[in-house]
């Protein structure tokens, strides 16, 4: 299955908590884009995240925020043939 539009807004989300600190969350203001409003929503609905609007990172919320922030990592880096 690939991407959706949604689950991209979703993972952009989770790449903004700073996963050094548990006592750091995120704060979704209403005047954030639509499509981020609603993808805090949705991470909340599915267990990710404490509060509607943001909050912190569940037990769930943090695996999921530590995977989608390696993704990013190995995905945005040099391939080794290029490393040199």
């Amino acid at each position: 299955m690939p991407f959706t539009p949604d689950l991209v807004d979703e993972l952009n989300t989770l790449v903004h908590f700073d996963l050094a600190s548990t006592q750091q969350g995120i704060k979704i203001h209403k005047t954030a884009a639509p499509a981020i409003i609603a993808a805090t929503q949705r991470l909340h609905s599915k267990g990710l995240l404490t509060q509607v609007d943001g909050g912190y990172l569940t037990s769930l919320g943090r695996d999921a925020a530590e995977h989608v922030q390696a993704a990013l990592t190995i995905l945005t880096s040099l391939p080794a043939s290029s490393k040199g």
